[in-house]
């Protein structure tokens, strides 16, 4: 897992980690991204399961909004 300082935050982390079933034995593995801002990376309050076959189209996008801002 990575842990990200969470801007604006006193204590808030974004965590990164790869999920390899997610859903149960046949789901595929995601992407999980979570946010605390209570710090508590293993049980964030809000996280997204991306799926690895979006991964790269989604990294575009956000890559995208950090250039045109």
């Amino acid at each position: 897992m990575t842990t990200i300082p969470l801007s604006s935050t006193k204590k808030g982390v974004i965590s990164v980690t790869k999920v390899e079933r997610p859903y149960g034995e046949d789901s595929a593995p995601v992407a999980s991204i979570g946010i605390s801002l209570s710090g508590n990376a293993e049980s964030p309050e809000w996280k997204v399961h991306l799926p690895m076959d979006n991964l790269s189209d989604v990294i575009k996008a956000l890559q995208n909004i950090k250039d045109n801002s």
